[in-house]
């Protein structure tokens, strides 16, 4: 059986190497092994550490992108490229250690198509933590995930999940997403989760806004729904409010409406407005990049 192990690189080059040893010493035992890199335009000396790693390692794929399109494009690559039974994807970070890529393997092997890690403690920062809180709470009812399923960044995907996967072309894709709409062959098992060694997270708040607007408008048009919904009850209040209204001129001629009342009706409403356009622009928007060939990624180079 071969895995094949997804790494999206950025800014790791203190770790890199440590990383893809210990997969080897680890897996080699019990599996046929690639390791495909993905250099997602890194700023440190990644590029010339991956080189070598893939002139070392026969079973090490190395891809360079032209610039930086974020982790889930990168994983993308990385899945285009790989030839294994199932693919484990890792962050670089050395977190996540890799023999726990074995204990994803045999939950998978059970008949399972994609196996998430889960954690007793995670040692991320506490903004991360409060960042997947969040992530995990939203994308229950954005993409209907199953309550207590925690998406991981590591996990071990079935090569025929990962056909579909990487059927998806737009220029924003989000890998779990793409799962859940996939596949409901979820489990999970629990993982050790370390300290990270070297640095510190690449996920800024403006990396995890844009996560979440991809999660919003590439997989869900439950947004709009919600808009809808707003809409039709502004509706129904403002007919029931017209009517008071009415009534009350009727009975009391010389009553003045408001000025206050008028004033804070126009700016509510026209705000909600202006969110609502911005929201069918975002999709719009979304829809243009994607008709327009907008690419998930560009290669520099490649060691294959």
């Amino acid at each position: 059986m071969k895995v094949s192990v997804c790494i999206p690189v950025y800014n790791g080059a203190k770790t890199i190497k440590k990383l893809v040893d210990e997969i080897f010493r680890e897996l080699m035992p019990h599996y046929d092994v690639e390791v495909i890199l993905v250099n997602d335009c890194s700023l440190d000396n990644c590029d010339e550490i991956c080189k070598e790693l893939a002139r070392y390692y026969n079973e090490v794929k190395y891809i360079s992108l032209r610039k930086n399109y974020g982790e889930h494009n990168a994983v993308m690559c990385a899945l285009n490229y790989s030839t294994g039974d199932y693919a484990a994807i890792i962050d670089d970070d050395f977190q996540n250690p890799p023999c726990e890529i074995i204990k994803l393997v045999e939950e998978a092997r059970r008949g399972v198509d994609v196996v998430y890690s889960k954690y007793h403690k995670k040692e991320h920062h506490y903004f991360r933590n409060i960042g997947s809180r969040f992530n995990d709470k939203i994308s229950n009812w954005l993409l209907d995930k199953p309550k207590g399923l925690y998406l991981s960044s590591f996990k071990v995907i079935d090569k025929c999940i990962v056909k579909e996967i990487i059927k998806y072309k737009g220029p924003s894709p989000y890998i779990d997403g793409l799962i859940l709409r996939s596949t409901n062959g979820i489990s999970s098992v629990y993982v050790s989760h370390d300290k990270r060694q070297e640095g510190k997270s690449n996920y800024t708040l403006k990396k995890l806004v844009s996560l979440w607007l991809s999660m919003f408008i590439n997989f869900s048009i439950k947004p709009l729904r919600i808009f809808s919904v707003f809409g039709i009850i502004a509706t129904v209040f403002g007919f029931f409010a017209s009517v008071i209204f009415v009534i009350q001129k009727i009975l009391n001629p010389e009553l003045n409406l408001g000025w206050t009342s008028v004033m804070v009706s126009i700016l509510f409403f026209s705000g909600v407005q202006i969110v609502f356009l911005g929201l069918i622009g975002e999709y719009v928007g979304k829809h243009y990049l994607q008709s327009n060939g907008s690419p998930q990624w560009t290669i520099k180079e490649e060691y294959i």
